[in-house]
């Protein structure tokens, strides 16, 4: 395996038996001290007990797969790693995640943050993932997972601004309100979930029930919830908690926004839609407009070879949206008039076609944006599983976009070629940060706090620097 220089999101398979995950910073007067840590997690994303937390104050995990070998620092370039024999890792173990903490300050003070994946027995770099921090002060960095068999490494940078506490009961565990996390205890495990819920991350024991009225950031009431099938509802309920959890970790308890979903429609993505993976999305992605919008609705786009803008998504209407609008392009050959049998609210396919154009369907939301102003920004959920090819079209909108009050979450949906949207953290010549990007193999199988938690950790930041640049 060839060294490889990785993007927020992205991820590659791991070949060697035995890796190094170094964390790598300029220490020097002012930079905080920074100490790495790996979370062992099952398939339902969490750890089994206080054993799965591997840190300088337990630096070997009972298994002998994860070792925490500690720090070294030479000529101000200075490192915590730790050490994975992903061969000795326990079937019950699907994820690795490779987190850090800063002590004495917050990750944005520390210059040089990158994280390096090294073949233990060579010492050959196999990938770097250079990060950019702010106010977090508990990083995740990467993760090891399983696919088919098989291990991969996946760029996560995702950072907390809760701190190593608000990291930890994620994944199901409370750590002491210490200056460094000496004692970690795990937390009982929630009670079991209706069917097809999701599980929810179990909150620490000294915090009131996230539902509570007088706590910030809770679960709001959304007009026609009350309308929604039983299973929907309680499906719904589980996964705003966990929108208002990430919003709490990432700062933004009371933040209210407009929220736009957009659907790629193009030819590529008919699995996905026939499988009923993008139906799964949109429900998913419900719970965010609900939690951020003020009136619960979401705007929706969908888009392939031309852009369409669907009927706004009320909550109370969601199983016959999902019917009536989830549906991929066509192309639009021999075509006579509107296509027979379509509901009137229901967009003709046709005009969609099958291509990629990103850049329509971006210009078309700026534009309702621009007349459609609101007191809140508008966060854009935006879907597609790659095939970019208008790089240069896609860039000039999202450059020009800079200045108006939206933030654009990119969501890569498992095939590749996310052209400028992968790179765009990199730009330079912006004000401000206005477009985030990840990529899954497979959303289907991330969790929701891990889903929830990838699509707001920037979203925030933004509202912060759009706010002192005077965007907003």
């Amino acid at each position: 395996m060839t060294a490889s220089s990785m993007s927020k999101g992205s991820n590659l398979p791991v070949d060697a038996r035995v890796v190094r995950v170094e964390l790598a910073w300029a220490a020097g007067p002012g930079v905080p001290d920074i100490d790495a840590s790996a979370l062992l997690l099952t398939e339902a994303g969490q750890v089994r007990d206080d054993a799965d937390f591997v840190f300088y104050n337990q630096p070997r995990h009972a298994s002998g797969a994860v070792t925490h070998l500690g720090k070294r620092s030479v000529a101000g370039a200075a490192g915590d790693t730790v050490e994975v024999d992903l061969g000795a890792v326990e079937p019950a173990v699907e994820r690795i995640v490779l987190c850090a903490s800063a002590d004495g300050g917050t990750f944005g003070q520390v210059p040089g943050l990158a994280l390096r994946l090294l073949d233990a027995s060579t010492g050959s770099e196999l990938a770097r993932f250079d990060m950019v921090a702010g106010t977090e002060t508990a990083f995740i960095g990467g993760e090891l997972y399983r696919r088919q068999g098989k291990w991969k490494f996946r760029a996560v940078g995702q950072g907390y601004a809760s701190g190593l506490a608000g990291l930890a009961t994620d994944f199901g565990i409370t750590v002491d309100d210490a200056p460094r996390p000496a004692a970690a205890s795990v937390v009982p495990p929630p009670p079991p979930a209706p069917p097809a819920a999701p599980t929810a991350s179990a909150p620490a024991a000294s915090a009131p029930a996230a539902s509570a009225p007088s706590r910030p950031g809770a679960p709001r009431l959304t007009k026609g919830e009350e309308r929604l099938p039983v299973d929907m509802r309680k499906r719904l309920s589980l996964r705003k908690e966990q929108v208002a959890v990430s919003l709490r970790k990432h700062g933004a308890a009371d933040v209210v926004a407009r929220v736009v979903l957009v659907l790629d429609a193009s030819g590529s993505m008919s699995f996905l839609y026939s499988k009923g993976v993008v139906a799964d999305v949109v429900e998913r992605m419900a719970a965010v407009a609900a939690q951020l919008d003020d009136d619960g609705e979401m705007q929706a786009w969908t888009f392939a070879s031309n852009p369409a803008r669907l009927p706004d998504l009320r909550l109370g209407e969601l199983p016959e949206w999902l019917r009536l609008h989830v549906r991929v392009g066509e192309v639009g050959l021999f075509r006579r008039g509107r296509k027979k049998g379509l509901d009137p609210s229901q967009v003709d396919m046709r005009d969609v076609g099958i291509q990629n154009e990103e850049q329509k369907v971006i210009a078309e939301v700026r534009a309702f944006v621009r007349d459609n102003p609101a007191s809140a920004p508008t966060l854009v959920l935006f879907f597609s599983d790659g095939g970019v090819y208008r790089n240069k079209e896609i860039e000039r909108e999202l450059r020009e976009a800079v200045e108006e009050p939206v933030f654009w979450q990119f969501v890569g949906l498992g095939k590749s070629n996310y052209g400028v949207l992968e790179r765009f953290d990199t730009l330079a010549g912006r004000r401000v940060d206005n477009v985030g990007f990840f990529a899954v193999d497979d959303i289907g199988t991330v969790p929701d706090a891990e889903l929830y938690d990838r699509l707001l950790s920037e979203f925030p930041q933004w509202i912060t620097a759009a706010g002192r640049a005077g965007i907003l």
